[in-house]
């Protein structure tokens, strides 16, 4: 999906760069190192999520990927986001927010939360219907 690309009208929602968690997240700082320093950013609450998850671990899973999306839907609505429109993929710092979503979306059908999968699953292609893809890629 391009930047440009909305079929409802309603403008893309860029989250701001962080380049100092960017440059940390580069340095190959742990993810709970990086949830500390910046406990209002996404992306350590989703890395925490896929840990956890490849670890087995998924309520622990679930409940980091929760923190990620509601520190996500925070930081979406303080770039001006109103509850609808796209949050484009490629747009690097959105990616937290959509891993986290992913990440919920996984962890919920594992404890048995159906509602909340359709209804995550919905908002991620909302979202950006080439999210899923390119996370289950490894983008």
């Amino acid at each position: 999906m391009n930047l440009g690309d909305n079929l409802l009208g309603v403008p893309a929602t860029l989250l701001p760069v962080n380049a100092e968690l960017d440059a940390r997240f580069a340095a190959g700082d742990e993810p709970e190192d990086l949830a500390r320093q910046f406990p209002a950013a996404q992306l350590p609450w989703a890395l925490m999520a896929e840990d956890a998850w490849h670890e087995g671990r998924e309520v622990e899973s679930y409940a980091f990927a929760r923190v990620g999306y509601h520190r996500g839907l925070d930081a979406l609505r303080k770039a001006g986001w109103r509850g609808q429109g796209p949050v484009p993929w490629e747009h690097e710092p959105n990616r937290g927010f959509l891993r986290a979503l992913y990440a919920l979306r996984r962890a919920a059908g594992a404890i048995g939360e159906t509602e909340e999968v359709d209804r995550i699953g919905q908002f991620l292609r909302d979202s950006d219907p080439t999210a899923i893809e390119a996370i289950e890629a490894g983008a």
